[in-house]
């Protein structure tokens, strides 16, 4: 399974379009969250990628709810959070949201770590972890070189060893790719990104 990762794409047509233009090469389209920009105009970032060629998962950033993404998704994409699906006969499972929660302010979609762990707490083993916030100490240093990721999804790839790790949300570490045991993490950003599942 070929599958093209993002995440972060805050409303931007032009990144969008190399979304849409890329999942034609791909099996799967994931999007690690933060579609829109401060909860606003989420249906209008979802018809910029209404032209997706392939099925799609997707999880809420801190930027949008699940119930929103949930309602805006377009046909073919499956929002995940809290939850899991299995295509191809691989497992996967989304977290959502912003963990621990940020300092944004009540627009902002977030989790205490407790809370992340609840929800982590039925990621199958060995499953495609797409988690919006990065695990603490993997893609998640911030401008000041501090790491400020989730111990929770931290725990939850120690416990479960995932194949593969998928994040965004902290923009400075967009690109890195670092591993927590044998668990790839791939902290993603708003170009495409390609993974190959066996």
């Amino acid at each position: 399974m070929r599958i093209m990762a993002f995440s972060d794409l805050h409303h931007s047509r032009g990144k969008a379009a190399l979304v849409v233009a890329a999942s034609a090469e791909a099996d799967l389209v994931i999007g690690a969250g933060d579609f829109c920009n401060r909860r606003a105009e989420l249906p209008g970032v979802m018809s910029l990628l209404r032209d997706l060629k392939t099925p799609a998962i997707f999880v809420p950033g801190n930027h949008e709810s699940a119930e929103e993404l949930s309602e805006a998704a377009l046909a073919g994409v499956q929002v995940l959070h809290g939850s899991g699906c299995v295509i191809d006969g691989v497992a996967f499972y989304g977290l959502g949201y912003g963990v621990p929660e940020t300092p944004f302010g009540a627009w902002s979609c977030d989790l205490g770590e407790d809370a992340a762990r609840a929800l982590l707490a039925d990621c199958p083993d060995g499953a495609v972890l797409i988690s919006h916030s990065p695990p603490f100490g993997a893609g998640d240093a911030n401008s000041a070189g501090t790491h400020v990721g989730s111990r929770a999804v931290l725990e939850a790839i120690e416990a479960k060893s995932p194949r593969l790790v998928l994040c965004g949300h902290i923009h400075e570490s967009w690109g890195a790719r670092e591993m927590v045991g044998d668990s790839p993490v791939a902290n993603l950003g708003p170009s495409p990104n390609w993974f190959d599942i066996t």
